[in-house]
């Protein structure tokens, strides 16, 4: 059956699919091994062969697999091809689907505008609420009303209250007693240096290198020994006073006690 086809189209005229098919057969091969071959879909070969390959795309594509068919079947397609036998397929027609309208685009805006809006007032307004509800509150506090002494009480040259007499609390205006600012001890280091520092109850406090600009603070009664390795780089102050070490210190290691009173004595190890 495929034999009477190939008697009957002449080699010359035949289109590029029926020389491609008539070359394909005579070599004894499939579609199937063709398009195996080339590494290209089956449909695409049975298209190539039907004469209408227009639907495979672009011209340039068509006339790149025709070329690739021809050389895999030993045969020249050129002259067809340059007659331009493939018809040149139209670009697709581009429609935008993104179009906003105008209006809608303005109402979207108008919309996040009001959302701002509302969020903002959301968490602005119980916040001045928040901050505005104490200060009327201090501010009532001041004022309580006074009970009138007994009558008994009040001096014979005083004037007898002629109303409800309002004064301020004294007592909440009254100073505070102050607590003191400084540690009783304090290390200031100005270079490295081993430090160890006792409590009073055996624990240990601090132990390690420490380095320049490190600062350690104790209150009275917290220390009971400290043990500094590198003396000439810790600068230690008592009580706000800067302590000397010269005494407490051997071979650039200082060691020194702290009684309850507060006064350092020197240990050896």
């Amino acid at each position: 059956m495929m034999g009477s086809s190939n008697d009957t189209a002449p080699e010359m005229g035949a289109s590029c699919g029926v020389r491609l098919k008539q070359a394909r057969e005579q070599a004894g091969l499939s579609q199937e091994e063709v398009a195996a071959s080339l590494k290209i879909p089956l449909r695409v070969i049975r298209q190539l062969e039907s004469g209408d390959p227009g639907q495979l795309g672009a011209p340039v594509f068509v006339r790149g697999q025709l070329r690739s068919y021809a050389r895999l079947l030993g045969i020249d397609l050129e002259d067809q091809l340059r007659q331009n036998t493939v018809v040149a397929v139209a670009p697709s027609e581009l429609v935008s689907h993104t179009y906003t309208p105008r209006y809608r685009h303005l109402f979207e805006q108008v919309t996040r505008r009001a959302i701002y809006i509302v969020l903002t007032a959301a968490i602005a307004v119980p916040v001045w609420l928040a901050t505005r509800s104490p200060h009327q509150s201090t501010v009532q506090s001041l004022e309580v009303p006074v009970t009138p002494a007994s009558q008994g009480e009040l001096p014979a040259a005083a004037p007898a209250p002629t109303g409800v007499q309002r004064t301020p609390l004294i007592a909440s205006m009254a100073p505070m007693p102050a607590a003191s600012a400084q540690a009783n001890l304090s290390l200031n280091f100005t270079g490295d240096s081993w430090v160890q520092v006792i409590g009073n109850n055996g624990a240990t406090l601090e132990q390690g290198l420490l380095g320049a600009g490190q600062q350690r603070s104790y209150g009275a009664g917290e220390v009971s020994r400290v043990v500094l390795g590198n003396s000439t780089a810790v600068e230690v102050r008592q009580a706000g006073r800067t302590v000397d070490l010269t005494p407490f210190s051997r071979a650039n290691v200082a060691r020194f006690t702290l009684s309850s009173d507060g006064s350092l004595t020197p240990v050896a190890d």
